[in-house]
């Protein structure tokens, strides 16, 4: 496979999981508002085509949606006139959101016909220079497929998200595996969901002696993230909560904060 990342202006960071259910869309919408909290201009897509959620976290309405990341894939239009602007109030920065149809005749379509896989670097590279984008998140489908195999590779950092279970942590290898032969220049481990009563440095120093992988995040189990759960951004609403601190630890990690530039609404 072969791939070009973006321009250097923009930094693409790919959120993975190699099952569903991990929290991995969470970890990507928090992350997106903890940098545009930052003053940074940040793209989101969603690369979960047969299953899309994250609009939910921006509040975007499918009932309004008309354009989407299925019809750039059909070649009906420029990605960029699917991305739709989800920037919360009082944030410093910007967010965009390209979204994938929940509808049934569209997800039935790209089942049925599929789609020209190699779209997915033009739009990105399109995107993040026509928005001018400090940084853009890919929410990647669980599991490996083309899509999510392209992703990784055009991305600047991965993010693996993983909870803490054997049929996570073996799925995970596979990931990490790809990641290294794809030459991804930094992968980072985020355990989410982890249970209170375990010690979190204790499992980092695990799950990253495991896969030789750094562990950027242990992120508990939390009561608060769990009763917002889809209802909106967790870190914008629990801005001193512990949790959202760890969020802000991730995007440090992904982003390699010294050799970022400030952003710019």
């Amino acid at each position: 496979m072969t791939t070009t990342r973006p321009a250097a202006t923009t930094t693409v960071v790919s959120v993975h999981s190699f099952r569903g259910g991990t929290g991995k869309s969470n970890t990507t919408a928090n992350v997106a508002a903890v940098l545009a909290g930052r003053g940074m201009r940040v793209g989101v897509v969603d690369l979960d085509i047969l299953s899309p959620g994250i609009h939910m976290l921006f509040g975007v309405d499918q009932d309004g949606l008309r354009r989407h990341l299925d019809g750039y894939l059909w070649g009906e239009y420029p990605l960029t006139e699917a991305a739709r602007e989800v920037t919360p109030p009082g944030v410093a920065g910007r967010i965009w959101l390209v979204a994938s149809s929940v509808a049934p005749h569209d997800i039935a379509r790209i089942m049925a016909e599929g789609y020209d896989v190699g779209l997915l670097g033009d739009g990105v590279r399109g995107l993040a220079a026509e928005l001018d984008l400090d940084v853009l998140l890919l929410d990647t489908h669980p599991g490996l497929n083309e899509e999510t195999l392209l992703s990784i590779a055009m991305s600047d950092a991965l993010a693996i998200v993983l909870r803490p279970d054997h049929q996570d942590y073996e799925g995970t290898h596979v990931t990490v595996s790809v990641a290294r032969k794809l030459a991804v220049p930094r992968t980072v481990l985020v355990v989410n969901k982890s249970p209170e009563s375990f010690d979190a440095a204790q499992v980092a120093d695990r799950v990253a002696a495991a896969y030789d992988t750094p562990v950027a995040a242990v992120v508990p189990h939390s009561e608060e993230l769990m009763v917002l759960s889809s209802g909106g951004l967790f870190a914008l609403r629990h801005p001193t909560h512990p949790v959202t601190a760890l969020y802000g630890r991730l995007a440090d990690r992904l982003l390699d904060v010294p050799a970022v530039a400030a952003g710019r609404a």
